[in-house]
């Protein structure tokens, strides 16, 4: 039988989804990464060089593409005894070969290893991690005296002058890993025996999305039926009742084994075809005062702060948009958007209460616009009553959307990037430029204050996010023309 290399990332993705795992390994041209997760990527670099700057007398194993070089590096740093201190070794025993984040032997042999972590605290998924860390470089010859996470402390605040001296926690966990790491002999030879067969034949769920989105499930998903039982919102109990009962498709199940009126209602449009809209939403409409204020934010999340008296993944908004609609229907659009890579969230603040004056009713789509109004008001006390004001007067459209309209295309979703085409087409972000959802949007942020992008890019990705943000808030008012018909 062929044996396969497999690494610590491999077999994570083998235990979140086997078929996960024999794609990546069989068809590795299927996966289909987002914006988000190459964010993510890159933040974890970033944080990964930070968490060795606390240990200046460290030796980076290079050869990210050359794994045999890693392992023969390591082996000779490592060879005579004696205190070292190695980022990036590469460890191999079993047929699975790792990287060691920050790997350290003290004068009297006693090894340990920290594994660094981009998340503010401990997640279930490390201790997997931490268990095959610790079974290879255990079996490779180098037994490890202990293992520890070192993750963000979301509670420090930069100080400036590039101090990041608090920014990282560690917790021990080699107690609680000791019994997971035994079982990885087993993980190893069942995935081995997988890939050796026929791709698993693993239904779409949950497991899809946890503890990572899978960049396989287009894929996956191709053949699953076009309104699946797992549409149900926070319905996973009863999706997996009913798929154990045999029913894939939502429009195949009897009425009577939904017992909520929301599930019915969604079974009963999808199984019609045809959308409903309460004419109880008129009313509420008609009731909002004039003048209207369509807002959205764009916020920035840094794992490792950059602007002074800011936190690690902080909600920092850098571009608002907002269309003010008259009580006689006349609109006018207002924007902001900082790149000077400054602190932008006074300036950002200013602006929208020069805007949004004292009165009339601000409209968003989800409950983030207030709590950034809120963390900014506890920013600057100088502006809490302003600020206040603005947040006192917003009303949240999705309550008012999900309790009086559903359309089949939504399938249990009430996104605004979901509704949207159902109620107004032509404003598809699809036919925008590069930045057409919040991911891109961060991603392109961090592009435009960085100094190496050139003049001409930073220009168009600006251009990109204002119309992207501008799109938003003009979509928040054809929702609610619509809403009001």
């Amino acid at each position: 039988m062929v044996a396969y290399r497999l690494s610590k990332s491999k077999l994570l993705s083998g235990l979140q989804c086997p078929k996960r795992l024999y794609l990546e390994i069989h068809h590795p041209e299927l996966a289909e990464y987002s914006e988000d997760t190459e964010v993510r990527f890159a933040s974890g670099h970033l944080v990964g060089e930070l968490a060795r700057q606390r240990y200046p007398q460290g030796n980076l194993i290079e050869h990210i593409d050359d794994l045999q070089t890693a392992l023969a590096e390591t082996k000779t740093e490592l060879e005579g005894g004696g205190e070292k201190m190695l980022f990036e070794p590469a460890f191999q025993h079993g047929g699975v070969l790792v990287r060691a984040d920050i790997f350290s032997r003290d004068k009297a042999g006693r090894c340990r290893n920290i594994e660094v972590k981009s998340s503010t605290s401990v997640k279930d998924y490390h201790y997997d991690d931490a268990a095959i860390q610790y079974w290879v470089i255990n079996g490779a010859g180098y037994p490890l005296d202990s293992i520890s996470i070192m993750h963000i402390d979301r509670e420090f605040v930069y100080p400036g002058g590039g101090d990041y001296g608090g920014l990282f926690k560690q917790a021990n966990v080699t107690d609680e890993i000791i019994e997971t790491a035994a079982q990885v002999p087993a993980w190893v030879k069942e995935f081995q025996n997988m890939l050796a067969g026929d791709m698993p034949e693993i239904e779409t769920g949950a497991h899809c999305s946890k503890p990572f989105d899978c960049p396989f499930q287009g894929f996956c998903s191709k053949d699953d039926p076009e309104y699946p039982v797992e549409l149900l919102p926070r319905g996973g109990k009863i999706a997996q009742r009913l798929r154990a009962d045999g029913y894939r498709d939502l429009r195949e199940v009897p009425e009577n084994l939904l017992e909520s009126d929301k599930y019915k209602w969604i079974w009963r449009v999808t199984k019609s075809g045809k959308a409903e809209l309460d004419p109880k939403a008129e009313k509420i409409i008609r009731s909002l005062p004039y003048p209207r204020f369509y807002l959205d934010f764009e916020t920035i999340q840094f794992a490792v702060p950059i602007w002074v008296g800011t936190r690690p993944y902080e909600q920092l908004p850098f571009q608002w948009s907002c269309h003010i609609e008259g009580a006689t229907g006349d609109l006018v659009h207002r924007e902001f958007l900082d790149t000077s890579g400054e602190p932008p969230m006074r300036r950002f603040a200013e602006s929208l209460i020069s805007t949004l004056g004292d009165s009339g009713t601000v409209l968003v789509y989800g409950s983030f616009e207030g709590g950034v109004l809120k963390t900014l008001a506890g920013r600057y006390p100088d502006l809490e009553v302003p600020l206040g004001n603005i947040v006192r007067r917003i009303t949240n459209l999705i309550p008012i959307t999900r309790d009086h309209y559903y359309h089949p295309a939504m399938k249990g979703s009430w996104s605004l990037k979901v509704v949207l085409p159902t109620v107004a087409p032509e404003l598809n972000y699809g036919n925008l430029g590069e930045v057409q959802e919040g991911g891109a949007a961060q991603a392109a942020y961090l592009e435009i204050i960085d100094s190496a992008t050139s003049d001409e890019r930073r220009e168009t990705l600006k251009n990109d996010l204002l119309e992207y943000c501008k799109r938003d808030t003009l979509a928040l008012i054809r929702l609610i023309h619509f809403l009001a018909a």
